[in-house]
């Protein structure tokens, strides 16, 4: 099924489109957002101005042509501050319906910040209390809640056209502005945001453009890269940092900084002033930004409405593997020997702890990569581990930072027998550290691939002994595995490097209870590709010997 959310806010109306799973998840396949300034001078129960109409109307009739030719099956629309407090609200909805067919519903502020909620929580992991702060152009809304329903949601009539129209009188703002507008906030919010300091929180995530847009800003005009916004940290101080350099500025000296937004020039100093007043109240060091905002909290809303739940949510609580085996089963991955890869190549990781040093987090990008290292079969067998880079690159998962994506997609890449180089752009453009990390992960992965070359699990564990000249590397066998023996030594090479020592291998027969294979298979999907034999193995093994 596809579904079409669209939110109608004060400042800009959204698009997404979404392809819903079988599994009840969804997959983003379209966007399309337009800034219509539909509140501008409609706040405070004022009329919505027949030109903020006019565009909001040519907006959504785009909209609903896109949608049809995305062959969705249902459009949902919301409409927020500005229409819920015009005095003419209910006639523009009902023009809406008249002009564009799509029939759009007023949410109230709480439910909003609910929506917003949700849609966070689902993007981005929820590791503890978590303050969710969403900027739009007539209101703000603030939750707290570790999970997908907040404990808290409120939401507040600050929104940076509201607060710019009030008191943004000069341009650049005179000090008097800055201090009216910060009181007003602190008056508006400090109450509330005083419950939550009491209930405590690990994180705050910020969503919608003008965070986005400013929460980059703040990063770009310190010297960084920004990328991918999903998921990238802003440390408050650089937040407090562009407010003291953009309130200088008048709105045309602004428009010269490199990845201003020109759209959102005019609105720059009231969002930056109340980003910073919001994380000053909060006392957090730091924002993390999401690209998912009420849009895609109306499609998961929606979603739940009509009775279905999204089974991988309770299957994988962690939003960054539910996200990797999402993408791993849209394409249709071979699981038992993905599984079987990665298990083999946490567990080298984990012998040679002591040499590479990583922790926690390397290992589970090892996980990670070693799971989707196939998935460029489902675009060719030639060159697939490349096909397999960029499909992580670009699957959409969530709940990571953008360098780490990039690990996982090199670890995925580099699991043949070719090596990462210096010559390899994006290999080259890693931090040093994460090279070395690259490096290790990817040995791992290799050698756990030559390991199961056959796709039958014969290899069921390792160990590993330091021998001083070399290491033993000692494989237990459910079976005949000369096919795996011959890759292991053609992909140990990486390795080898690393330690610093050759590695040696011996074989022994590993004890496998009768029923186990009984009891594993069925709540394993059936792996596209028929297993070899014992003889077939052998026999594949002489023939690309002789190759």
């Amino acid at each position: 099924m596809r579904i079409a959310a669209i939110d109608i806010g004060t400042n800009s109306v959204h698009m997404v489109v979404v392809q819903v799973r079988s599994d009840r998840s969804f997959e983003v396949i379209d966007r399309e957002k337009m800034m219509v300034r539909l509140g501008a001078g409609g706040l405070d129960g004022k009329a919505l101005t027949p030109a903020a109409m006019s565009a909001t109307f040519q907006a959504l009739s785009k909209f609903r042509r896109l949608a049809e030719a995305r062959g969705v099956d249902e459009i949902v629309a919301a409409a927020t501050s500005a229409t819920r407090e015009a005095e003419n609200g209910g006639d523009f909805l009902d023009a809406v319906e008249a002009q564009t067919g799509i029939r759009a519903r007023v949410i109230a502020g709480p439910e909003e910040a609910r929506l917003i909620h949700l849609a966070a929580g689902y993007n981005t992991e929820f590791t503890g209390p978590t303050v969710v702060v969403d900027i739009g152009g007539g209101s703000v809304e603030i939750t707290l809640g570790a999970a997908a329903e907040p404990d808290l949601a409120r939401s507040f009539k600050i929104g940076v056209i509201r607060l710019t129209e009030r008191f943004m009188r000069s341009d650049p703002p005179t000090p008097r502005d800055e201090r009216r507008l910060v009181k007003h906030v602190e008056r508006e919010i400090g109450e509330y945001i005083a419950s939550i300091a009491r209930r405590g929180f690990v994180r705050v995530i910020g969503t919608s453009g003008t965070i986005v847009s400013l929460g980059a800003l703040a990063l770009q005009v310190q010297g960084k890269s920004v990328g991918d916004i999903s998921n990238l940290v802003v440390p408050a101080r650089a937040v407090h940092k562009l407010r003291k350099a953009l309130l200088g500025l008048d709105q045309q000296e602004r428009l010269q900084i490199e990845g201003m937004d020109p759209k959102r020039a005019d609105l720059a100093p009231a969002g930056i002033l109340l980003i910073d007043t919001i994380l000053r109240a909060l006392g957090a060091t730091e924002i993390t930004l999401s690209d998912f905002a009420l849009r895609e909290g109306l499609i998961l809303d929606y979603i739940r409405r009509n009775q279905h739940q999204i089974a991988t949510i309770d299957r994988y609580p962690d939003v960054r593997r539910r996200s990797v085996m999402e993408l791993g089963d849209r394409l249709h991955y071979w699981t038992p020997h993905a599984a079987h890869v990665a298990t083999l190549a946490l567990r080298l990781f984990d012998l040679t702890g002591s040499v590479h040093g990583l922790g926690a987090r390397e290992r589970e990008w090892l996980d990670f990569g070693a799971l989707l290292h196939d998935i460029g079969m489902h675009i060719s067998h030639k060159s697939h581990h490349k096909h397999s880079y960029y499909l992580v690159q670009h699957g959409g998962l969530r709940g990571m930072a953008p360098d780490e994506i990039e690990v996982v997609a090199q670890v995925a890449r580099y699991h043949r027998t070719g090596t990462p180089k210096k010559s390899h752009e994006a290999y080259a453009d890693l931090r040093s550290e994460l090279r070395r990390t690259v490096q290790v992960l990817s040995a791992c992965v290799s050698l756990a691939e030559g390991l199961d070359r056959s796709h039958s699990q014969l290899v069921r564990d390792v160990s590993l002994e330091d021998r001083g000249p070399d290491y033993l590397l000692r494989l237990e066998l459910s079976g005949d595995a000369e096919l795996e023996l011959w890759a292991a030594q053609r992909h140990v090479a990486p390795l080898e490097k690393w330690l610093g020592k050759p590695v040696r291998f011996e074989t022994v027969p590993a004890v496998v209870p009768a029923d186990e294979g009984a009891a594993a298979t069925p709540a394993l999907p059936r792996s596209r590709k028929r297993p070899a034999t014992h003889s077939r193995a052998r026999a594949r093994a002489r023939a690309a010997k002789r190759a």
